[in-house]
């Protein structure tokens, strides 16, 4: 009777952990207590191996490295917004740096007076998944968390005021102090941005110098993050998340389309020009000799709306032109020529939009190189780390297991 009991427990153990083992990674009970992202702006997949950042490396060795894929298009407020929520900028409101939007009748800019309007933002952020289900958000000028989306906002955030940024040194030891607030008021979900290097990659080009120095900075910041870290004994407590919004290319006055060398001003209400250009109709008849004038340019991609290809998840949204120009890799759709020499915007596949991704902690696996993935996918992998049930995304979970413990 003894030993028949036995066998019963140590049958039924053994079944126990088989059952443990077969689960999704998902359905397993995260061990790390807080999460950080951090964002460095316009950080290209190569400037590691192209500059040198040596505690990128060190992530790498420690943890998983990979290049991301940013959404369309590849721009700094609908990446940032798309790695908040899991929603591709067609989804998530933000479908460009600069839009009009029809219903609203009103433009919006990312340096312009009405981007606090909530109408602008869709989707859920992920500050305000975590703290609906009771976890304290902490940001440092992620893009959109300072604005009242959905009637929520981080506990903790900075508006980001041009005049009186903090130096990256202070935001790094501001993101830090979270980590020793009491308990009680102690944020779990932890964004850090940094708008470098993408500045100096727009004034000088992704091949300068001046970029190195950049990303030699932002590097030295993420050092200072993991030694703090380090100092406060939270290596096991802590998975740190280190990535970018898109990556950079080199562009030249000479490589320019002028919208108004094809198409006649009575033709259209709107157009918004840039990296895509979106082109709002008078009417169908508009419409289509707008396209017709368009369509066979060189160096660019004119599509109606309904039409632009699949893969780049675009076109549904009513911020979207009725016609949609998408210039080739360096070149512009402008009246004007940048007076920069680098920029981003382009088509997700292109390798120079492209953007670096790290992460290291208690839920990831050790030196430790996976395929690429979407970053709309971020949204729910912090959402599982924190132990959260994330809101409806564009995101797929499947494509980050494989950096998971």
């Amino acid at each position: 009777m003894h030993s028949t009991f036995h066998r019963a427990v140590k049958t039924a153990i053994i079944v126990l952990l088989a059952i443990i083992a077969a689960l999704p990674v998902s359905a397993k009970r995260p061990k790390a207590k807080y999460v950080i992202v951090v964002s460095m702006d316009g950080f290209r997949y190569d400037y590691p191996e192209k500059y040198g950042a040596p505690n990128l490396d060190k992530i790498a060795l420690n943890g998983v490295s990979t290049d991301m894929i940013p959404s369309f298009p590849s721009s700094t407020f609908p990446n940032h917004y798309a790695l908040a929520t899991g929603l591709v900028p067609d989804h998530n409101g933000l479908v460009n740096n600069s839009f009009w939007d029809p219903d609203l009748k009103e433009y919006y800019s990312l340096s312009g007076p009405n981007k606090d309007n909530p109408a602008f933002y869709l989707g859920e952020p992920i500050w305000n998944t975590a703290q609906r289900q009771g976890i304290i958000a902490g940001v440092n000028y992620w893009v959109s968390s300072e604005y009242l989306i959905g009637g929520g906002r981080p506990r903790y955030y900075r508006p980001y005021d041009n005049d009186n940024l903090l130096s990256f040194e202070a935001r790094t030891d501001s993101t830090l102090a979270f980590l020793s607030m009491p308990k009680k008021d102690r944020p779990r979900l932890i964004m850090l941005y940094f708008d470098e290097p993408d500045h100096a990659g727009h004034v000088n080009g992704p091949d300068s110098p001046l970029v190195g120095e950049q990303v030699r900075r932002v590097d030295e910041m993420i050092g200072r993050l993991r030694e703090g870290i380090r100092r406060k004994g939270l290596q096991k407590k802590v998975d740190l998340i280190v990535l970018a919004d898109h990556g950079m290319t080199e562009i030249s006055p000479e490589r320019l389309v002028k919208p108004s060398d094809y198409i006649k001003a009575e033709w259209y209400d709107h157009i918004v020009t840039g990296i895509p250009t979106s082109i709002f109709s008078k009417d169908a008849a508009c419409r289509d000799s707008i396209y017709n004038a368009m369509k066979g340019i060189e160096h660019v991609h004119v599509w109606k709306k309904e039409e632009i290809p699949a893969e780049l998840n675009y076109g549904s949204s009513n911020r979207v032109g009725d016609i949609v120009v998408a210039p080739d890799l360096g070149w512009q759709v402008g009246e004007f020529p940048s007076r920069n020499k680098g920029t981003h915007g382009f088509f997700p596949s292109e390798r120079e939009m492209q953007t670096v991704f790290r992460a290291e902690g208690p839920d990831f696996k050790k030196n430790v190189r996976i395929p690429q993935f979407r970053n709309v996918s971020i949204y729910p992998l912090v959402c599982w780390i924190l132990g959260i049930e994330p809101a409806p995304n564009d995101g797929d979970f499947e494509e980050v297991k494989p950096m998971l413990r």
